[in-house]
């Protein structure tokens, strides 16, 4: 598929292929080693095998790993978005990979995540993976759902909601390669508790940063799960904001944002249903509210409500946002700022020292900071993250004032109707409340931050 601008900007292109341990590497191709660059851990493995293990459990999950090295190995390119990726990846049933119905629809949803074109190819194993030791866990008979759960606010609050009426037929299914909440699990052995591989770049380091790849593992993986306990529906714990906001507010030349959005699970869904033959359902339950609203039932109804301070948003690492030794949330990215706004639309309160820029409301990017955080280490990068983040909340905000957006938000509506077979003016009018919501809460986040804020000054001159 040639894009009109392909021949101004001529389409960055990457042919990577997964081998197992000793095999050879095609010639002209990038080698993704099983063992090396995707390195499984045999005992998270294992906490997916509830019942009789099925190879195609393992081989989904080389897929996403495949995409994932792919996507961070080649860079986008600065004036446009698209890449073009061709895989070769070695399955136990390469006849089942093959078929059009499962090839197809996954490509669709990695091309529909991505903003990328995606051309993938099966070859059958040289030899079969040994067979995980099979676990026994205490699961319920009867199991309503599945949720992604992290350490995440927005996990965390949801899975606290849905606990009241569910308890233990809500399957958590936790994401990542490590176990952050593990002080808060139960000591028993549990199913799901972590995504079972990591993909490692190997003498060099990932080049690319907005591996929207991520959401394709993170559906897989809660789909899998569904499909292993036999249940239909899988709980999407989003806000509308984190939802639908980056699919409305792109930047730049930037492709929209579908990792948590229903037009994206809709292709995620036929996809696991052709190659798996189970059918699934992602839930948005918390599409129409904001992150405050569900944050205010949580710490006012749940018996952990208060846990929600113990969650981590920030997308930043370790290295770049520690103060003293001590790691913090940056507080300025998009989700930091959603956070922030979402505890003071809530009505409650973190510690100064959760964050390392503490002060919203000074004058200066650089004096908000905390101050034993090094200067050294307020890059470009840390303002030009905040800078988007902002602009970000506040674009959204001002989403239904101007009329150059009523076709957007008319086409948008349209699309959410179909994917959630709801009628088109219900789906305007919850939208529209929702932005209403957000506007009202941003709105009184940067008032309380005062008239000189940083963030303030920076909304403000994007709006003249």
């Amino acid at each position: 598929m040639k894009s009109e601008n392909d021949d101004l900007y001529p389409r960055p292109s990457l042919k990577v292929h997964v081998v197992e341990p000793h095999a050879s590497v095609r010639p002209g191709w990038k080698g993704c080693r099983i063992g090396e660059n995707v390195a499984f851990y045999t005992d998270r493995l294992e906490s997916y095998c509830i019942a009789t293990w099925e190879p195609v459990i393992y081989d989904a999950l080389l897929v996403a790993a495949a995409a994932e090295f792919a996507d961070r190995t080649q860079k986008r390119p600065a004036m446009s978005w698209q890449r073009s990726f061709d895989l070769l990846i070695p399955v136990h049933e390469p006849e089942r990979w093959r078929n059009r119905t499962v090839s197809e629809a996954l490509q669709n949803a990695l091309s529909f995540l991505t903003g990328d074109e995606w051309r993938i190819e099966f070859c059958g194993r040289r030899a079969p993976l040994a067979e995980p030791k099979q676990q026994h866990f205490d699961l319920p008979s009867v199991m309503s759902a599945v949720i992604p759960f992290s350490d995440g606010m927005d996990s965390r609050r949801v899975a606290g909601i849905l606990d009241r009426t569910m308890g233990d037929r809500l399957i958590r299914v936790r994401l990542g390669s490590r176990i952050r909440d593990a002080k808060a699990l139960p000591q028993q052995r549990q199913p799901f508790t972590s995504v079972p591989y990591r993909v490692q770049a190997g003498r060099r380091v990932f080049v690319e940063s907005t591996a929207r790849s991520r959401g394709f593992k993170f559906a897989l993986v809660s789909g899998i799960t569904a499909y292993l306990t036999k249940t239909k529906r899988v709980i999407v714990s989003e806000s509308g904001q984190g939802a639908l906001g980056p699919a409305m507010i792109s930047v730049g030349q930037g492709y929209e944002d579908y990792r948590s959005h229903p037009l994206f699970t809709d292709r995620m869904g036929e996809f696991l249903k052709a190659l798996l033959r189970h059918e699934i359902q992602f839930d948005f339950t918390q599409l129409w509210q904001t992150k405050a609203e569900t944050l205010r039932q949580f710490a006012s109804e749940c018996n952990d409500g208060s846990s929600w301070s113990a969650t981590w948003s920030c997308w930043q690492q370790t290295r770049q946002v520690s103060v003293n030794g001590k790691k913090r949330q940056c507080g300025i990215c998009a989700a930091c700022l959603l956070r922030r706004m979402s505890v003071h639309a809530a009505g409650l309160k973190e510690a100064k020292d959760t964050y390392v820029w503490e002060n919203l409301s000074a004058s200066s990017f650089e004096g908000g900071a905390a101050l034993s955080f090094p200067k050294r280490k307020i890059t470009r990068a840390l303002r030009e993250y905040a800078i988007a983040g902002t602009l970000h909340l506040d674009h959204l905000a001002q989403l239904r004032m101007s009329e150059a957006n009523a076709t957007t938000l008319s086409l948008f509506s349209f699309q959410l109707a179909g994917s959630l077979g709801m009628k088109e003016e219900d789906v305007r009018a919850k939208l529209d409340r929702l932005l209403v919501q957000h506007e009202t809460e941003w709105k009184g986040f940067m008032g309380s931050l005062g008239k000189n804020s940083f963030l303030g000054n920076w909304a403000a001159g994007a709006r003249t």
